[in-house]
């Protein structure tokens, strides 16, 4: 076969798409989320390309990665990982908390950038061998040949109470009008939740929770359960709850509840991965997180502790290779293995395809927010969810193939953008003014 083709150009995209108010804890979606986009190209003209999160302290990482990149094999994708993390520097505002509160501004902290070339590289070596990146990941190849995603709800505010460009229903089906429409309450959750069935095939959901008081958000959980008897229903109120309350809105919802996401935050003095350790020893039921085992040293700590039952083990947080050794540990222990997403384009979507098709045992369906971004594709063909499943391509590499002419268009709308970094704060202050984050308080929810 010869050896592997090097490496002869390396672009970074910034680019942005368009989103709908979705509230979190951190308070409310602008009208645009970022992205960007690293396109490289080997000396045979094959082009590779991962995806990572948004904002200019990581479109400055990937540059400046660019010289352990460029003149090297596809091959030896490792050797450059390992380069590009010898020669990082900790920031001096990154203070090492991490998500356990959920400070978006720490956000770019835990993304590991490098895991956008790492898929970019694999993408590339996959086309030279003619296998799919999922064949390359972990010790045992191929684990499955289509893959479960859940339909990931949200509350979403009035956008036109928000003087900010959101784009309007256009009516064309009825997904897209209902994503960019005001949803808050318990009868419009199961709504969304029926559109995404039609449209998608999910069988199971995750509700965004931290939005409005724990008593209210269990409504809209226990109305799914009645809705849709046979799905899993996951709630994830991002650590708003105190140990007192998480506890208290279990009881009794053991048969509703498949599993809970990062119920409880850090309290009197104890972190949250000792907190979540005593929740989950008082209710028995399953404990998901993204947000208290985001590195191996953490995870560490989550284990010893048995604070989690499933680890969301996201790629772009652990890259793709440390994502599915992830699973292979998980499998080993009789725990399970997910991944969290945050808003993105398809190339992710791809990402998430390959590396849960590389992650032995029975993992949970996978997070994704391309429902939410649908219709605003990178790519020269769109990704299909159907029954609620993507089945794993039949094309080398990362198996999809970029369109420059896509890829320029959001990278031209990202340059249009006033601010570049995610700040869920400014469209908050038209819904509610002088609106400040508070780990500890759901968004409408005062102290």
């Amino acid at each position: 076969m010869g050896k592997a083709p090097k490496v002869v150009e390396m672009d970074i995209y910034p680019v942005a798409g368009h989103d709908s108010p979705l509230l979190t804890l951190s308070g409310c979606h602008a009208p645009y989320f970022t992205r960007n986009i690293v396109v490289l190209k080997d000396e045979t003209g094959n082009l590779g390309i991962g995806e990572i999160h948004g904002g200019e302290h990581i479109t400055e990482q990937l540059n400046s990665y660019k010289p352990f990149v460029i003149g090297e094999r596809v091959s030896e994708y490792r050797k450059v990982l390992t380069n590009i993390r010898r020669s990082r520097q900790q920031s001096a505002a990154d203070d090492g908390s991490g998500l356990q509160e959920l400070n978006i501004s720490n956000l770019k902290f835990v993304v590991q950038s490098e895991a956008a070339i790492e898929c970019a590289m694999l993408d590339l070596f996959g086309k030279f061998l003619e296998l799919p990146i999922a064949a390359l990941l972990g010790e045992g190849g191929v684990q499955r040949d289509e893959v479960e995603f859940l339909g990931y709800l949200f509350y979403s505010a009035d956008s036109n109470k928000i003087d900010l460009p959101y784009e309007k229903p256009d009516g064309t089906d009825s997904w897209e009008s209902l994503r960019r429409s005001e949803m808050m309450t318990p009868e419009a959750i199961v709504k969304q939740a029926s559109v995404l069935k039609d449209k998608y095939g999910f069988n199971n959901f995750k509700l965004k929770g931290g939005v409005l008081s724990g008593e209210e958000e269990m409504k809209s959980v226990d109305a799914l359960k009645a809705a849709f008897p046979d799905a899993r229903i996951n709630i994830d109120p991002n650590g708003a709850w105190s140990l007192e309350e998480a506890i208290r809105l279990s009881q009794g919802r053991k048969d509703v509840l498949t599993y809970i996401e990062d119920p409880c935050g850090p309290e009197s003095g104890f972190s949250s991965r000792e907190v979540m350790a005593e929740y989950r020893d008082a209710t028995g039921i399953p404990v998901a997180t993204n947000m208290i085992a985001t590195n191996w040293r953490q995870f560490h700590h989550a284990a010893a502790l048995r604070s989690v039952n499933i680890v969301l083990a996201d790629p772009h947080f652990w890259t793709l290779d440390g994502s599915v050794r992830m699973a292979y540990l998980l499998n080993e222990w009789g725990l399970t293995w997910g991944s969290h997403s945050n808003n993105h384009f398809d190339i992710t979507l791809a990402t998430f395809v390959h590396v849960a098709a590389a992650a032995p045992g029975n993992i949970a369906p996978v997070d994704t927010h391309w429902i939410w971004q649908d219709g605003e594709s990178l790519l020269k063909e769109p990704i299909e969810i159907k029954d609620g499943k993507i089945k794993l391509f039949d094309k080398p590499g990362l198996g999809v193939e970029i369109d420059l002419d896509k890829l320029k268009k959001q990278h031209e709308l990202y340059k249009q953008m006033p601010f570049k970094d995610r700040d869920d704060t400014i469209a908050m202050q038209y819904l509610e003014e002088g609106w400040t984050f508070d780990p500890n308080r759901p968004v409408f929810c005062h102290k």
